[in-house]
């Protein structure tokens, strides 16, 4: 067995194939494509009109530009991503611009912060573009950990390492599962819990008390619906009565966010570490920048850098005529900037010790828990929310910072993006989640009570992925989108010669007859139900498909469907892994593949299709080709499964 060192320095190469993988796929979509190649591909906007400019939360520059043609074409930006704005007027290079970050993004319009102190004085010039950039900094921070990780020697972050690799038992204060006594004891810890836990149920509360009594590190497994965060909210909520303060993580902004919700609606001082262009609307007053323009002292703050930016402005106004006088003067006004600029950092800096001292839950990204604010804090207690989503290196972090660890997720659904296929296939798609729930399973505590869908929505996830342990909630057990209506529909296109293509350009893979089955379908659906019903009732819909041109070619249909485009609010169509952690009412999922050599491709990750099933509440439609799914063992069985059930048709009965 390899210690767990050697594993850490085996991820540490994994990582590095990665960060080439990434680069190299940048390199080839913008750095090495002509102007209009990048626009065509989506990785370009350009040309871009600014619409707007102004100053947002924590005094940051933000600008609105928009497309003023390729419109509506797909791109690759979205909330979050680091960008370039660029200018080309007068034949300039794209050497002129200025990087940011998107706040979103709403069809032609696109909301940037830009990361510098000041607008670029080349930004009304005209001829101004964005291009997506290379998220470095992400990499040089988990690299950065797992160093330390390896390195490190007689101190607690060596003693997790060699728990959750190594050959060290988790330190617990229970008996394990084999001890008879563990009923008893599980009895004992529950007469522990505060007050807010009586909601819970019993599998919530034995792994509330897991996570209350473990000294090193310990595992809620969330199933889909069944209440994860309700259970790590109130885990959190108890930790910070003992602890005063915990540190919580997870891989995404928006799941980070989420947490920021649930985590105030408690009562919680909640302080969200982050870029405020990567926070939703919601969790923004949550922000430091945000509590910073709150405190006591930011008027005081504000002043200091009105009075810098005045002096800098004077320093500039001799930019053009610029004799010995003005030279000494624009020399004396730029250090009286300088030292007003250093006030007023150091008293930025006791505001926002001030906010951290006086925080119960500081919540972040797990790269965001390098952040410079954070970097000298740490914590009795960490939460990594998403494990089962997260690469292993961001998940070190926090380890960084931390006497003990509590990760929450679900492996079996969807794993972490890794964009090099030989890193994945040589273990980075592996979580630390799924290793350490392996190797410590009494640590672990499963949630067994699922509140989304109908029993035999729930049924065959339940026995494929989790031992049959999962029993519907009474209050979802039976519901129907209509009395006596089936919760599962699968048609079978086998024989119909509904072929997949693949898309030339993004090598995708799209169906069209199928597509255009899976609108008739849902259509019908409408139908019977009546689209006055439909929209008084607010019947959620989501159409799900692994592959991305399969998506286009859905919305094209459903934008011409007399019956789903009045529906729009209340249809999504999107991939999978879009939906991970939503629910609707309805879901219809296409499987795409069709072709002689029975080849499931994308399929072939299971865990997808777990998540795109388990999104329904009430109806689950399926549309596939039962002689190229059934080359897979998993497809196998599931076709099986709505054979029994009676929930099959053949595409020739529709």
């Amino acid at each position: 067995m390899e210690s767990a060192r050697e594993q850490l320095r085996k991820t540490l190469g994994l990582l590095q194939i990665e960060r080439q993988a990434d680069l190299d796929q940048y390199r080839q979509k913008v750095l090495m494509r002509p102007l209009h190649a990048r626009v065509k591909e989506g990785m370009t906007w350009y040309p871009v009109r600014l619409a707007k400019d102004y100053i947002g939360t924590g005094e940051r520059i933000i600008i609105e530009v928009e497309r003023t043609n390729q419109k509506d074409q797909p791109h690759a930006f979205q909330s979050g991503k680091l960008v370039s704005v660029f200018s080309n007027a007068q034949g300039k290079s794209e050497k002129e611009h200025q990087n940011g970050v998107i706040n979103y993004v709403r069809d032609n319009l696109m909301v940037i912060t830009l990361n510098g102190d000041d607008l670029p004085d080349w930004i009304d010039s005209g001829s101004l573009g964005v291009d997506v950039l290379f998220d470095e900094m992400s990499y040089r921070e988990m690299e950065y950990a797992l160093k330390k990780v390896m390195d490190a020697e007689e101190n607690r972050v060596a003693e997790l390492r060699e728990i959750i690799l190594g050959g060290e038992v988790a330190g617990y204060r229970f008996p394990v599962a084999s001890d008879p006594l563990l009923e008893t004891s599980n009895r004992k810890l529950e007469t522990d819990l505060k007050p807010g836990t009586d909601l819970l149920n019993d599998s919530q509360k034995l792994a509330l008390a897991k996570v209350l009594h473990t000294q090193d590190i310990a595992f809620i497994h969330g199933p889909p619906g069944t209440g994860k965060t309700t259970t790590l909210v109130q885990a959190i909520k108890q930790t910070v009565a003992v602890e005063q303060q915990v540190l919580v993580c997870a891989p995404s902004n928006a799941a980070v966010d989420l947490l920021v919700d649930k985590l105030s609606e408690q009562g919680l001082n909640v302080l969200r570490i982050g870029h405020p262009a990567r926070v939703t609307e919601q969790s923004l007053s949550k922000t430091l920048d945000a509590r910073i323009a709150e405190h006591q002292n930011f008027d005081e703050l504000r002043a200091l850098r009105k009075r810098m930016e005045h002096t800098r402005q004077l320093a500039f106004k001799y930019k053009k005529s610029f004799g010995h006088f003005e030279k000494t003067e624009r020399r004396l006004l730029r250090e009286e900037a300088k030292q007003l600029k250093a006030d007023a950092d150091m008293l930025e800096f006791y505001i926002t010790n001030d906010l951290l001292q006086k925080s119960e839950v500081i919540c972040c990204t797990l790269v965001g828990s390098s952040h410079p604010t954070l970097r000298s804090r740490r914590y009795k207690t960490a939460f990594i929310d998403e494990a089962g989503q997260a690469l292993e290196p961001a998940c070190w972090i926090p380890f960084l910072k931390a006497q003990r660890i509590i990760l929450a997720g679900d492996h079996l659904q969807l794993p972490p993006t890794v964009k090099s296929n030989e890193a994945a296939k040589l273990g980075l798609a592996e979580t630390l989640f799924e290793k350490g729930i392996k190797k410590h399973p009494e640590q672990s505590a499963m949630l067994q009570v699922q509140y989304r869908m109908h029993q035999d929505i729930m049924k065959f996830s339940s026995n494929y992925f989790y031992k049959d342990e999962l029993v519907a909630h009474e209050s979802v057990r039976a519901e129907l989108l209509r009395p006596n209506q089936p919760p599962i529909e699968f048609i079978d296109t086998a024989g119909a010669g509904y072929t997949e293509q693949q898309d030339p350009e993004t090598l995708s893979r799209l169906n069209k007859e199928e597509a255009s089955l899976l609108i008739r379908i849902t259509e019908k659906l409408i139908e019977e139900i009546g689209l006055e019903e439909w929209l008084s009732q607010n019947i959620t819909m989501g159409i799900i498909t692994p592959y991305r041109a399969q998506v286009d070619y859905l919305h094209h249909l459903a934008e011409s469907s007399p019956l789903l485009e009045p529906l729009h609010k209340l249809v999504t169509i999107n991939t999978v892994d879009a939906f991970q952690g939503q629910e609707r009412d309805v879901i219809a999922i296409s499987f795409v593949r069709s072709n002689a050599k029975g080849e499931v491709g994308f399929l072939s990750d299971i865990r997808r299709t777990n998540v795109a099933m388990t999104r329904a509440k009430k109806k689950l439609l399926m549309i596939g080709d039962s002689a190229t799914l059934g080359s897979n063992l998993f497809y196998t069985k599931l076709l099986e499964y709505v054979q029994e059930k009676e929930f099959y048709r053949s595409v020739f009965e529709v």
